[in-house]
Order: structure tokens, then sequence, then C-alpha cells
């Protein structure tokens, strides 16, 4: 499709609906420096709930304008934000492997539940049992300004505001207003279309205003496939030198692993010498070495089956199965919104207030086919019709090999207790049932990717709504004024999940006791054998947020230096947060073989606050104190929750100007975080994260402290340092297992910054401002060691001490050593358990830069005048670290590195918009800029140790044709730059698509209309 083309396809509806309506909104600009409102209006600033007249405040703050959202044609609120340098990308439209459709917002990198956000200076709603708020439930197009403020805020608004606060405005509108967006790639595909419109005004004689809003918006998908850089799943070759094909070794195929040889040792011979065990190379004296595996199924990769013949052979890196392509790279979305938001005043001094809003948000994730893996009991005489006679004579042999060796650990251990020894008793070979194989079954680790189904699809619907209602005014002549409201909010999302694979019929179908299966090479299962296995999975998660707050605030008396009067404000608030996460038996049993497996959530918490704020100015207008002001703020919050209890937070902070050109602020707070539902009621679940199992390097092979550990902890001798893909680590992917802790305790925070306002009088409509920011959390709640990867990192690069806390989180197959999610007897899996504590600290400072300047122009092309607008931000980050254990020295640096352990964050990162308003024509140009990272584990060579500097330019135009009338368009990613390309250690699609732009070239037009 020719670029003319693509954009007449994009302005077709947009003019369409331009051409039948006949107005447009007129635009505001905002700058981040601050300014004065009216001389008789007092605002309130986000951060503070006293009122004042002007936008300044202790606390380092950045106004994002309408105009904003504008020009860059943004139909979610996440495609500003995310370009923001004090946010890293948290969940993204880009996300399908986790992402559940939604948008989160991260704040410093310091995770998305530790970011305040507020919708009209109140608490919005949240979709998870993590209390996250979804982006995409706030209406984009009402969005006036969006306020983000650095800096521990629980003084103010009580948990969460750890990293900061953002709060979007919405505005109020006076008759019709609407607009319709729509957006292409240059490809041709993953067309956005976004159509609003709200109707607002005055009633009851201008005592009363309301807006009501409803809201459509459509994205379609892109595959992984419909790009270059993401059609082939890739992973370093090993030694890394090039990327090699990262695919799975679930293969459509199909492979049987069997282990070449069972070695154990007879208790009754002498004792091993010190160090040394059965697996230990070569196997010292007094070991059982016995044949198991034969053929094809006693190699490393065992064997695969690459016909529907059943003829196997031994399983190379070439039979590794592509599942890129059929994943999605940007999932689709259908969202439906509603709502309203007005006030009235009753009587004098008596105004009453409601919000409501819903939201339908449709999302659907694709991934490839299920992937069929674990420890299988394979009846002979099942299978045997679709075998070759080759295949099956293979099979025969390791059944009697298994006979045999049964055979043999009963042999001793009926001697072992006839001579009386107190030595355990040796294990027999077992099934995943627990029994011990007998003749004519074998146990065996299978490999099935079962695309003679379809692909994993898990669709989304989740219902949110929101209803809010307060009463505010003016207390007498007494110069106060009191707020009081009570808000509900509740979020449904309905899951369901096709294409998934039941494990116990799986097994049932190979063991005789269900339908048949073939499985032995590509499509080789029929139409009744795929029902048979196949299986809907559904779950449903309700969360619920209840807040009931109350506050009076005003103005004391004056200090009499020529500062305002003293403000102050004191409340109380109430908070309930419930949520559950509901699954069906299969997928909480963990039968469903696709998805993961969880178990369900339950629990609720309530905790009832006091708070009070004061604003002491000082001085004003004075020798060397132009202004001078102290600010103070406090809550005691007391939790149901015992382990949490009474807890207070603090804010002590001032601006002192000393000069009507030069202001510098500072404060420091004391913030808390309660753990949510997920993290204190979480029913555990078992996940796939992207790691590499240290032993699976090549490392592990030569002799030392790292081999030590490996065979200590259950990996073979002669599976180590075999590299991905082998019979160690198939995959990118390890599983692992979550879950919440009852007796996790609230985090604590310090925050301090302190920095300037510049706005030098002889260079009128110039602004700098410049901010250093630290938060410290101490006490943190974050999965136990850092998560698997670094939990195997801890174990085997680290302590390399078997009997180590977090080797103890490590159980591995017995018979591979793979950490596979395999079951054993006893029901526990082969995993990395990876629950949540209070173990660790999170540790960011940095410093903001802001820079704006307004240059007017006595000509303009359109107008009589015109005038160029510049607005830079940026924020070089001097650390970003994670310390998994608190008292070790190891810790995680992200400022300036990415990997599996980080997502980029580059030390430096700005946004820059150069714009020229001539008349109604704004051109503008943004320029997008991520510094340099490089790898996030030193113990590890990667392909890619480096990621350069990343620069992205957005060109757009906006022209207000009349009054009533205006058009938008723009091109975004100018230059057509592509991401970077990451082999192991990738995000997904051999990319960070949270942070790197991979749509390509992407065009947008819209047209905005009033009356």
């Amino acid at each position: 499709m020719t670029r003319t083309n693509i954009l007449a396809q994009t302005g077709r509806a947009s003019l369409a609906l331009a051409l039948i309506m006949s107005a447009a909104p007129a635009f505001s600009q905002t700058t981040t420096a601050g300014g004065a409102a009216a001389d008789d209006e007092a605002i309130v600033v986000t951060g503070s709930r006293i009122a004042r007249r002007d936008l300044e405040s202790a606390a380092p703050f950045a106004v994002i304008g309408q105009e904003e959202f504008r020009l860059t044609g943004t139909i979610n609120v996440e495609n500003v934000i995310n370009a923001l340098p004090q946010v890293v990308p948290g969940i993204t439209a880009f996300s399908n492997n986790p992402g559940g459709g939604v948008a989160t917002l991260n704040l410093r990198g310091l995770g998305a539940a530790r970011t305040m956000v507020l919708v009209n200076g109140r608490r919005w709603m949240f979709y998870s049992t993590n209390q996250v708020v979804d982006l995409n439930t706030i209406p984009t197009f009402l969005i006036e300004s969006t306020d983000v403020v650095t800096g521990g805020a629980s003084a103010v608004y009580g948990s969460d505001a750890i990293s900061g606060v953002v709060n979007f405005r919405l505005k109020n509108v006076e008759g019709f207003e609407g607009n319709v967006t729509n957006a292409i790639t240059e490809a041709g595909d993953g067309n956005r279309f976004d159509a609003n419109l709200a109707f607002g005004g005055s009633f009851g004689d201008g005592r009363g205003k309301a807006t009501v809003f409803a809201s459509f918006s459509r994205r379609n998908a892109i595959f992984a496939g419909d790009r270059a850089f993401s059609e082939t799943a890739l992973a370093d070759s090993n030694p890394p030198g090039g990327f090699v094909s990262g695919g799975s070794g679930a293969t459509p195929q199909g492979g049987i692993t069997v282990p070449g040889t069972n070695v154990f040792r007879d208790p009754s011979f002498p004792a091993l010498p010190t160090g040394t065990t059965c697996t230990t190379v070569p196997t010292p004296a007094g070991c059982n070495v016995l044949p198991l595996g034969v053929g094809s199924f006693g190699t490393a990769l065992g064997g695969t089956f690459p016909n529907a013949a059943g003829s196997s052979r031994p399983f190379t890196a070439a039979d590794l199965y592509n599942y890129a392509p059929v994943n999605y790279l940007m999932v689709p979305q259908e969202r439906y919104l509603f709502g309203g938001y007005a006030e009235y005043e009753i009587t004098p001094g008596v105004t009453a207030y409601t919000e409501l809003s819903y939201v339908n948000n449709r999302v659907k994730a694709q991934l490839a086919a299920t992937p069929v893996t674990g420890t299988f009991n394979i009846r002979l005489a099942t299978v045997a019709p679709f075998l070759s006679a080759q295949d099956n004579a293979l099979l025969a042999q390791i059944d009697a090999n298994e006979t045999a060796i049964n055979a043999r650990r009963q042999e001793i251990n009926a001697a072992n207790a006839a001579a009386g020894s107190t030595a355990t008793p040796l294990p027999l070979l077992y099934g995943p049932t627990g029994i011990a194989n007998g003749a004519g079954v074998i146990s065996t680790t299978l490999q099935r990717r079962v695309t003679d189904i379809n692909a994993r699809i898990n669709n989304d619907d989740s219902q949110s709504f929101r209803t809010l209602f307060g009463l505010r005014g003016d207390i007498g002549e007494t110069g106060l004024n009191y707020d009081a409201y009570y808000s509900y909010s509740r979020n449904r999302n309905s899951n369901i999940q096709l294409g998934n694979v039941s494990r116990s019929a799986f097994q049932r179908g190979l063991d005789g006791s269900g339908t048949a299966i073939d499985i032995f090479g590509e499509n080789t299962l029929t139409p009744a054998m795929a029902s048979a296995i196949s299986i809907t999975a559904q779950n449903t998660t309700i969360s619920t947020l209840e807040v009931a707050s109350g506050s009076v605030s005003g103005t004391l008396f004056n200090l009499g230096f020529g500062g305002d009067d003293i403000g102050f404000a004191v409340g109380t608030e109430w908070r309930r947060m419930g949520s559950e996460f509901i699954p069906d038996t299969a997928l909480s049993s963990g039968d469903v073989i696709g998805f993961n497996a969880t178990n369900p959530t339950s629990g609720q918490y309530s905790v009832k606050e006091v708070f009070g704020e004061v604003r002491l100015p000082i001085a004003a207008d004075r020798p060397f104190f132009y202004n001078l002001e102290l600010t103070g703020a406090g809550r005691y919050s007391d939790y149901s929750l015992p382990t949490v209890g009474g807890v207070w937070t603090f804010a002590v902070g001032g601006q002192w100007a000393p000069i009507q050109d030069l202001m510098f602020r500072g404060q420091f707070s004391r913030a808390i975080r309660a753990p949510n539902v997920g993290e204190l009621f979480g029913g555990g679940g078992i996940g796939f994260p992207a790691a590499t199992d240290p032993c699976s390097t090549p490392a592990a092979a030569a002799a030392g402290a790292l081999r030590n550990t490996c065979i200590a902890t259950g990996a073979p001798a002669g599976n180590l340092g075999l590299g991905i893909p082998s019979q160690l680590q198939l995959n990118q992917q390890i599983q692992n297992q979550t879950g919440g802790n009852p007796n996790l305790n609230a985090e604590e925070a310090d925050t301090y910054t302190f920095g300037a306002v510049i706005r030098p009088s002889f260079v009128p409509r110039f602004s700098v401002t410049v901010d250093y920011f630290n938060v410290k959390i101490g006490n943190a709640i974050a999965t136990a060691g850092g998560g698997a990867a670094n939990i195997l990192n801890l174990c085997y690069n680290v302590f390399q001490d078997a009997n180590n806390g977090f080797c103890q989180l490590v159980s591995r197959n017995p018979s591979t050593g793979a950490l596979d999610g395999s079951t054993n007897p006893d029901g526990s899996r082969n995993v990395v358990f990876a629950g949540v504590a209070n173990l660790s600290s999170l540790n960011t400072s940095g410093i903001d830069l802001g820079v704006n300047y307004d240059f007017p122009l006595s000509f303009g092309l359109v107008g009589a005048e015109s005038n160029i607008a510049f607005s830079f931000l940026g924020t070089w980050t001097e650390t970003n670290s994670f310390t998994p254990v608190i008292g070790r020295p190891e810790l995680v640096e992200c400022a300036g590195r990415f990997g599996t352990r980080c997502t980029p964050q580059s030390k430096w990162k700005h946004n820059a918009r150069l714009s020229w308003n001539d008349g109604g024509l704004t051109t503008s140009l943004r320029w997008r800029y991520l510094g340099p990272v490089v790898e996030d584990n030193d113990t590890l060579l990667r392909t890619v140790e480096r990621i350069g500097a990343y620069n992205l330019f957005d060109l757009s135009f906006s022209y207000q044709m009349t009054d009533n009338v205006g058009f938008n368009l723009g091109v975004n990613n100018l230059l057509n730059r592509q991401p970077p390309i990451v082999g192991t250690g990738q995000e997904q699609s051999n990319t960070f698509p949270g942070v790197y732009d991979v749509l390509g070239r992407d065009f947008f037009i819209s047209a905005n209309f009033r009356f």
C-alpha cells in the first residue's frame, strides 16, 4: 500500500464526521514551570489539599497539557505518559504475554503498585488483585491536563504514593464536543480508530454544571510475523557469537526424552569419597550404572518424529519450533466508555457533586499453540499402532531396562532390610501418577506442540464502573471550606482461554485409559483426538474500592511579613480494598496446559486515617526574601491488617526565592505502601519467566563451585554446560511458582528532593526547572530473591552452596535436572519457588530537568503574528537499584542497563517539542531520546551486550479551520526507526516493545468539533 493510499484511507472516517459536525474545541497550553492563577481564584495543586494562587510547590511538579495528547494523535493515555522521561513503561498495548489488555503507569521504574493515580484529585478504580489502575479506563479526550509530582505523597493521599502522584484533570464541557481519530502504520496494519462525544453546560440559573460523555475505540492486531525483526524467535548462540533460532523444543513433530543411563548408589557399598556423588564424572566405584534410554530416546535431546509414519531420529537444534509469527506484536482492543460528572449548588455553602463512569474493555491475546511438556506414562500397546516397528522396539527395550532397574533396586532394598540396615530404601522409577512403572509402561519426558488444535487465545472482557457522591462548600463567614465524598468502584474481568490441553486427558490418551492419541508426527491428531484432549478454561477477577473522605481547609492568620495567610487542611478517610480471583477447577488444579495454573485468591482489608497539612508563608516581597514558605503534612493510618497496624507518614518542605527570578525548593517525606490483596492472599500459580539456568552455561561444565552446586541441587553431571536447547533447558523460559504471604508488613520509603526554578525577568516566557530526587524503599515487598532469574543467580553464582536458602527454592526434575514444571509423586513441582516477602530494598535517584520557552514573532504565514514554543523534559538517572536481600552486598543495578532483570532504563532520557503556532496552524516536531544501555548481568556473555542511543522524531500539524472545526494529522516515528534486536534476555518479540517503537512509521489524522 502506498503512503498516499494510507493517508487517504485514514482520512475518510475523520473527514466524513467532520463534515457532518461543525465545531472544534479551543486547546490550552500548559508549561512545566508553574504560573499564577487568576487574582481572585484559588486552586488546589496536586500533592496538596490547600488552595493557593500559584502552581509552585516544594516537590518537583510537571504538567502535560491537553495539546500534547492532541499532537501525538493518541487514543490511549499510555502513549503520552510512557514517553515521559520519569516513566519506565509498564504493561502496554504490546504486552502479549503477560498483558491482559491493560496499560499501567510505572513512575521512576519502582513499579506500578507504587505510583498513585488520581482523576480530579481522587483515587481511581483499580483492575486487579494487585490494586493497580488501568489507564485505559480514563477518558483520554476529556483530559485537560496531567500533573506529575515526584516524591512520596502518602501524608497527603495515603498508601501507594511512594514514587509519586499522577493526577489526570478532566475538563468541563460547554456545548457539544467531539473528535474522531484514525491511525495506521506505513505497513498498512494496526489500524486504530477512536470516536468521542461529550455534552455539557450550566443549568439551574448557573447554579449547576454537568458533562456527559461517550467514547468508542478499536485497535486491530499486529502479529510478530508481520515485522522482519520479530518474525523469528531469536536466542544467543552458545557460546554467544550471534543469533540462532530461539524456538521451542516442544515441536509439532513431537519428541521423547529418556536419560541414557540410571545411576544410583547401593547403600550396602562403602561410602563414597568426600565431595563425590554417583553423578560425579567419572562415576566413582560403588555406584550402579544401568542402561535406561536407547537409540533416539537415549540422546541428550531425545528423539523426534519428523513425519507421520512415526520413524524417529535424534532431535537437533534445527528442529526447534518458531513460535514467534503467530504471537501478537500489538494486541487488539475494543473499548466502550460512558460517564459524566456534575455539580449543583443546593444552597449557599452547600454544593453537591457526583462522578459516574463505566468502561467495557475487550482485549485478546494470542500465543502459539499449546506446548505439552512434562513426564508422562506411555503404555506400549496403546501407542504401538502409531509407531514404526523400529520405534516400537526402542520403547520395548526402554521398558525392559526400567523393569530391570526396578528389580535391582527392590533386590537391594530387600537385602538391606534382611541385614537390618538403616539405609533409606532406594525409590523405584515412578511415573507422574506416583505408581511404579510395571511391564508394558514406560515413563518419559515428552514434548509436543499441538498445532493440530489452534493457537492459545486469551479473551479478556473487563467491565468497570465507578460512582462518587460528595458535598462541598464554605462554612459560613469563617473563611473555611469543607469537602466530603464517598466513592465506590468495581471491576469485573471475565477471562476465557481457548486452545488449552488437559494434562489428565493427554495422559489418558497415552496410557490407554482414554481415547488413544497419536502425537508422533506433525498434524497426526484427528478431530476426535483433538476434542478428547482440548479444554476451555475460565476465570474471573473482581476488585472493589470504597473511599469515604472528609476534610476542612482554609486560612488562619498572617505573619505580617508580606506572605499569604497560613493555610491548613485536616481530615479523615476510610478505605476498603477487596479483590478475588476465581479460576475454574481445571485451571486451579493445574490440569490445564497452555496457560499458567493459578489458585484462587480472595481477601480484603480496610484502613482508617486522620491527616493534616499546613502551609506557612513566612515572608514575601522583602529584600533577599521575595518568597519564603514552609510546608508540612502528616497522616496516621490504622490498618485492619495485624501485620501492618498503625503507621505514621509525614512530609516537610519549603521554598525560598531570594529574588523574583530564582526559587529554591526541597522536601523530605516518609511514605508507606501497605501490601495489596494479591501480595497478601495470592493463591499462587505457575509462571514462565525468561531466565538462563546457570547449570546450562559453559561455565558449569568445568570443575569448580558452580558445577558442584549444580550437581548437589539435582542437575545430572552429564547434562551440565550444554547450553540452550539441551535436556537441562529446552527453551529460553523456566517455570516458577508464585504465591502470596499473609505475614507481609508495610513498605517504608524515605524520599527527598531539592532543586530550583529559574525564570529570568530579562528573558520573558523562559523558565528552567532542575530537581534532584532520591527514593529509598526499605522492607520492600518483592518476589523472594528478586524473581526466578535472580534466585538462580544468587544460588549458583553468588552463594554456591546447595544448603543456602535460595538454593532451597530450586527443585529440579530428578531425571533431567530441568526446571520444567513436572510433577513429583508427592504432588510437588520441579520449579523455582518465587513467592513474595519483605526482604528487599529499592533505591532510585537522579535529576529532572525542564525547559520552556515561548518566543513571539511579528510575522506569520497564516496569521499576522506567530510564536515559537519550545518545551524540554529530561531525566538523568543516577541509580535504580534493587537489593534482593537487605544486608547483603548483592544488588541489581538497572540504571543504564537492560536484560532479564531490568527493563531498559537509560541513564539519560528526554522528550523535547518545538512548535510553530501561526494563526490557526501549529507545526510541531517532537524528539524522543533514550540513552544507551548495557546488559544487566556481568557474569554472562550475550550476543548483544549494549544497545546504543535511540532517537525518535514525530511530526504533526494542527489546523483550526474555524472556531468550531479543527484537524490534526501527523507522523510518529518519522524516520521509521526500528527497535534494537536482542536474543536471550529479551522481553518479547526479540526486543523490549514497551520501550522501543515496534510499529515503525505511523500516521494519524483526527477531526475535532464543537458547537
